[in-house]
């Protein structure tokens, strides 16, 4: 499967409505090289209440819906459009992560069509996955 179109719509929507995110997660580590699957995709952002507004406006122009699982310590928001089988996790937390910056000042830039994400450095996506150790970047 090629997931370039799936990508570029999501960049195109990210960028339309300035959400800064990093992606993590396997489909990251996918576009490191990484051997890994994945059927959604994780970005870590800045939770604020201008931020929130984004992630609604994002999931209308997806047809999607926000979930919010009830996960006592999880700051998750999920979006889900059942149609199309499309999910995307935005957290604000995450294990091994020390803050939005810090990754930031490790990640690169890649470009879909024009449209752009921010994808987590390897060794900082491995850093939050501890069973992915095996995983050398």
């Amino acid at each position: 499967m090629n997931a370039e179109p799936i990508l570029t719509n999501i960049a195109h929507v990210l960028n339309k409505y300035r959400l800064e995110t990093i992606m993590v997660g396997n489909a990251a580590a996918a576009l490191h090289g990484a051997p890994v699957t994945t059927l959604d995709f994780d970005f870590m952002f800045r939770k604020t209440s201008t931020n929130l507004k984004k992630l609604k406006h994002i999931a209308d122009e997806l047809d999607a819906v926000i979930l919010k699982p009830f996960y006592p310590i999880s700051d998750l928001y999920r979006i889900v459009d059942e149609n199309s089988t499309l999910q995307l996790d935005f957290m604000s937390r995450l294990h091994g992560i020390s803050s939005f910056a810090g990754l930031r000042s490790k990640a690169v830039k890649v470009s879909f069509s024009g449209f752009n994400l921010w994808i987590a450095d390897l060794g900082d996506i491995i850093k939050r996955k501890p069973g992915a150790k095996k995983i050398k970047p």
